[in-house]
């Protein structure tokens, strides 16, 4: 994928995922491009660690700054809230240009945002960081899964940590459901 198709894919998401409720912090937008990357094979150019909150990508961080410099995207103070990311003009004119490669995404970017677009924070950290534990092998069994998480983030409950494994699990067989594994 190309830089302009990236940030096409990357404006797409922002604007489903605020439609669908989402407050749209660099949190949200972060964890979003994790499951639409991993989950679903959509092929943006962004590599993720597992960082203080979860999966992170420093790439991604900087790509948003440059987006905002360039006016695709803005922020929206929300005193005393963190900021929420929105596209702008330039973000719709971005999308525009790239109807093939975002008509190509639209299912999975749909189905993303379905998914995270009304969940806060503290539900993405857990939910991210059980589907990063699962790519490990996710043929474990849930309790294994649950347990490697709280092991690495001993903020997380041991229940929390399962329903979050659990809820991946059935992410992962509505994507197979509905054949939107990207090759």
């Amino acid at each position: 994928m190309n830089e302009g198709q990236n940030r096409a894919v990357l404006v797409a998401l922002i604007k489903s995922l605020r439609s669908k409720g989402s407050w749209c912090g660099e949190t949200h937008i972060q964890k979003a491009a994790f499951f639409l990357k991993t989950l679903t094979g959509v092929p943006i150019d962004f590599d993720f660690i597992l960082y203080k909150h979860g999966p992170f990508s420093f790439d991604l961080r900087d790509e948003l700054s440059v987006m905002r410099a360039y006016g695709l995207l803005a922020l929206e103070a929300n005193y005393p809230y963190g900021p929420r990311i929105l596209d702008t003009y330039m973000g719709k004119s971005l999308r525009a240009r790239y109807p093939k490669t975002l008509g190509k995404y639209e299912r999975q970017i749909t189905f993303i945002a379905d998914r995270l677009g009304n969940k806060g924070v503290v539900d993405l950290e857990r939910l991210a960081t059980a589907y990063y534990v699962t790519l490990d092998n996710s043929d474990r069994h849930v309790d294994t899964r649950a347990k490697e998480i709280v092991k690495l983030k001993p903020h997380i409950e041991y229940e929390s940590a399962q329903k979050a494994v659990k809820d991946v699990d059935v992410f992962i067989e509505q994507i197979r459901e509905e054949k939107l594994l990207e090759a």
